[in-house]
Parts: structure tokens; sequence; C-alpha cells
């Protein structure tokens, strides 16, 4: 069995999006930046990418990131082609899910979508790839083997915590860091 990643881009001052996010707008004006390291032509972030995704069975994430995403990942997902299993942890199963689309929705908290990404994913690993409170449940509840945060060089000021609000402290071991120009990669053991 694999390991379970919490995966996700952040600001240097903690903000996953920025303020004012709206339905069309949701990272809110300039946070899409958080993400730049992942799609420009840096060889090291590229090779960071390739590495995790090749890791990867299922992935994890909240209803919010789902709404906000699926006009981008449409059916096959946030891996695309290789479109690996998505479980949704949601309050609700939307009425629209896209036809032939590799989603799974769980409505019974993060363990019961964790069983199912991992039954998804076989061996691989499962990554959570957000949002911030979807993280936040599976740290609290002591389902994350590691932690990778890809920090970009931003101040937002304001938005979306990555942090805010973790019932408990949370002890972490660095066992990577790699820096380059629009991001530094960080990764721990939980």
């Amino acid at each position: 069995m694999g390991i379970v990643i919490f995966d996700i881009s952040t600001s240097l001052d903690g903000y996953i999006t920025a303020a004012h996010q709206t339905a069309e707008v949701p990272m809110g004006p300039g946070g899409d930046a958080v993400h730049d390291w992942a799609f420009g032509n840096d060889d090291v972030n590229a090779e960071y990418l390739r590495t995790a995704g090749a890791s990867t069975g299922a992935v994890i994430c909240g209803r919010t990131t789902y709404d906000t995403s699926l006009p981008w990942w449409g059916a096959d997902g946030p891996t695309g082609e290789q479109r690996k299993p998505v479980v949704v942890v949601t309050h609700s199963v939307p009425a629209d899910a896209p036809a032939n689309g590799v989603y799974r929705f769980v409505a019974d908290g993060p363990q019961a979508a964790l069983d199912a990404a991992r039954q998804a994913a076989g061996d691989a690993d499962v990554t959570i790839m957000g949002g911030a409170d979807v993280g936040r449940q599976f740290l609290s509840a002591g389902l994350v083997d590691e932690l990778s945060l890809h920090v970009a060089p931003l101040l937002f000021g304001s938005g979306t915590r990555l942090f805010g609000d973790l019932e408990d402290h949370v002890k972490l071991t660095l066992v990577e860091c790699i820096a380059t120009p629009t991001a530094v990669h960080l990764r721990y053991k939980v």
C-alpha cells in the first residue's frame, strides 16, 4: 500500500487562494500565481511534478476544489489523459457530474474517502490535493503520511488560509527541500 500525501501550493504567507474569490475567478484575482511553478518551463519543477504524478494512484479533493476545477479538468480529472481516480469529499452528490468521468463522491467523511481512494490506488500513493479544509480534516484525523508544500514567492495578505484552524499540533520532519525561482518544494513526514 502506498502512502497518503497532502500536496498543495501556497503563498509564502500561507494562503492557497487570493482574496475576493468569485465563481469566475475561483483563485481570487492573481491567485493562480501560486501554481505558476507547475506550468512554467523550469526543468526542476517539471521533474518534481512528473515524479509526484508517477507515484499517485488516486486523488482526493473537496467539493469546492471539484466545483471550481471541473471546467478545466473535464471528465478526465486533474491527471488528464492518465485518468486516475478522483474521490471527492462532499456532503451531497452533484446531479450533473460528467459522463464517463473519473469521479467518485463520498459523503461519509475523510476515513471513508481514504478507504475508497486506497482501493482505487492499489499499491500506489493517494494524493490529497485540496482544498485547505479537506487537507486540515485529514491532518487532524491522523490520515496523512506526508505533507508536500509548494511555496510560491508571493504575499497575498488575505485569502484562503492553508492551516488556519488545525485542532492540534502536528509534528513534521523535513524530508526534502528543493528551491526554484517560482517555488520552494518542501516535503515533510507527519
